[in-house]
């Protein structure tokens, strides 16, 4: 790194910084909320949402965290095994803003 005179410049052409990639908010908290309430709904545990879907608990126990983003066709899956529409789950998740 070397100080140019209009302010720093480095070395290499790109630097990389780090970049908190966390979208968290309380939009995301009632996501989690209501992704984590449909399945218990359900009557499924973790474990038996998991293997409906043919995943490890772990991919449940992630997103439910908000350590993983499901893609709408997940969710879909996410939705049908536990007896939801998509549909019915986007009008909850808009019902709670």
């Amino acid at each position: 790194m070397r100080i140019s005179d209009n302010g720093i410049s480095f070395k290499h052409k790109y630097l990389a910084l780090p970049v908190d990639k966390s979208l968290y908010s309380d939009r995301q908290a009632k996501l989690l909320h209501l992704l984590r309430e449909i399945r218990t709904e359900a009557g499924l545990r973790q474990v038996d949402l998991a293997e409906k879907l043919g995943e490890p608990q772990s991919f449940v126990s992630k997103y439910e965290r908000g350590e993983r983003r499901l893609d709408v066709i997940e969710l879909e899956q996410v939705c049908d095994c536990c007896g939801v529409t998509l549909g019915a789950f986007v009008a909850r998740l808009r019902k709670g803003r």
